[in-house]
């Protein structure tokens, strides 16, 4: 793609290679999809108490920079509270993002007790729960910092993050399923629903922009032919897969694939979403209406909320783990509403379950009670897509932009190859050479043999990289 018009590269703003944009020349380049690394279980059922039902978040960690920990928000609520009507959200704390603690907030008595970490809202109409929180650094309220959605119930704010208000707002309708981000950037908060759509369970979204008013429900994301066409294989080759957690029914007429669950959240001029797409592979139960099934949690990205595109083969973000290896993860996945920037690294907390509900499915529908748990993956800053090339040098050459930083950098792993940029002008002259960039760089900054950028700030260029046996993720300007 080209264009008479420069285009603006915001400083610090990491330019991603998920699709063509920017770029109007690839040579001997192939891109790939990166999935994180699984680190494990860091928030499980306490199984000393057997009436905890399964622990789920729809939030990412959100850090307080007043108390200096990490504040998450999770979906436990015990069967006897339950069997009250009274939801509850478990609230945990850390200090690293990986050891989590449980304050005790008494707000719940829970077996004649208040010494624990659940809470919960009381209102005209019963109780509610803060299960999908955002922090707001900018909200001139501070009893405001904390926001959260509540599925199809409303609206709620804190100062703390423990101490709740409802906000006499309009809920935005949903079905069981939604999520809430914040894009701090254009200050807009966006609240993922869950309707019908083609192939049934679908992705809605509502935004605001004070949250307070919230525009109507939209169809935003959902299935597709294409995932109908992949689906079945991938339902048939887990169906072969002696190493993956079993499926207990198989009946070809119900294969469906869906969308069970998406958050999305602002990355580097994009929004990513994390879709949960549900493969339905045959009947739940006799006596219920639902169907048997696995998640994949897949990647899309958008720059406008309304075209949303994925790789042609749609390969899995976060998959399953293989049974018998003490994983949760085995059969249901539900991706966060955002990564947490850990330094280098995205670290991504979603929701694992062993079984399509809470049960194993044998000995007579035996529970299992270490069922679930809050999982964390980590990739590596930007690490979405790499554009790789191998031992004949690769080429990318943008499309013009309008310089307006003093220096460039580079994500590149590059330990046995080389990474080379050039300054251009817009009729193609070279402006300036940098030297070969070699190793494991995150933040690599490219040093200029010839020319440079300062005596070029204000210009309309174009750059040139030139790589060998690297795999290239992002560059930008500061």
């Amino acid at each position: 793609m080209t264009t008479d018009t420069p285009r603006t590269l915001r400083a610090g703003e990491r330019q991603l290679f998920l699709d063509d944009d920017g770029i109007t020349h690839l040579e001997r380049l192939t891109r790939t999809a990166h999935q994180p690394t699984k680190k494990g279980a860091v928030i499980r059922i306490d199984l000393d108490d057997p009436g905890q039902e399964i622990v789920q978040i729809r939030s990412a960690p959100a850090w307080d920079p007043d108390a200096g920990v990490y504040k998450l928000w999770t979906i436990t609520t015990p069967e006897e509270l339950a069997a009250q009507g009274i939801p509850c959200a478990g609230y945990y704390e850390s200090a690293d993002g990986l050891h989590w603690s449980k304050p005790i907030v008494g707000q719940v008595e829970y077996r004649g007790s208040l010494q624990n970490n659940y809470i919960t809202v009381p209102t005209d109409e019963g109780y509610v729960a803060p299960t999908h929180v955002v922090y707001d650094p900018t909200d001139p309220d501070p009893a405001r910092r904390y926001k959260a959605a509540m599925t199809d119930s409303g609206f709620l704010t804190s100062p703390d993050g423990v101490a709740w208000t409802l906000l006499d707002v309009p809920k935005v309708p949903s079905q069981d399923e939604s999520n809430l981000s914040f894009d701090q950037q254009a200050h807009l908060f966006l609240h993922t629903v869950k309707h019908r759509g083609p192939y049934g369970r679908s992705v809605w979204l509502s935004t605001s922009e004070d949250f307070a008013q919230w525009t109507e429900p939209e169809l935003m994301f959902h299935a597709d032919d294409r995932d109908q066409e992949i689906g079945r294989a991938r339902i048939e080759a887990r169906l072969a897969n002696p190493t993956l957690q079993p499926m207990f029914t198989n009946d070809p007429s119900l294969y469906n694939v869906e969308v069970y669950n998406m958050g999305l959240f602002r990355y580097e001029g994009l929004y990513i979403g994390l879709p949960s797409m549900f493969h339905s592979v045959g009947p739940y139960k006799p006596d219920y209406p639902n169907t048997e099934g696995f998640h994949l949690v897949h990647m899309a990205w958008s720059r406008d909320l309304k075209t949303w595109q994925r790789l042609d083969e749609r390969p899995p973000f976060i998959g399953p783990s293989p049974s018998g290896a003490g994983a949760y993860d085995m059969t249901q996945m539900i991706g966060p509403s955002a990564p947490v920037v850990h330094g280098d690294s995205l670290w991504f907390y979603y929701t694992c379950v062993k079984y399509r509900g809470a049960t194993n499915w044998v000995d007579s529908h035996t529970v299992d009670a270490d069922l679930g748990a809050i999982c964390l993956a980590v990739l590596r800053r930007d690490g979405f897509v790499s554009l790789d090339a191998g031992n004949a040098t690769g080429v990318l050459v943008t499309e013009p932009f309008r310089l307006m930083g003093e220096k460039l950098y580079a994500n590149v792993t590059a330990v046995r190859g080389e990474l080379q940029a050039e300054l251009l002008g817009r009729d193609g002259t070279v402006l300036a050479l940098s030297e070969r960039m070699r190793g494991d760089l995150l933040r690599g900054e490219l040093e200029w043999q010839q020319g440079d950028l300062a005596s070029q700030q204000g210009k309309d260029v174009k750059l040139r990289f030139r790589a060998r046996h690297a795999s290239f993720y992002s560059y930008w300007f500061e």
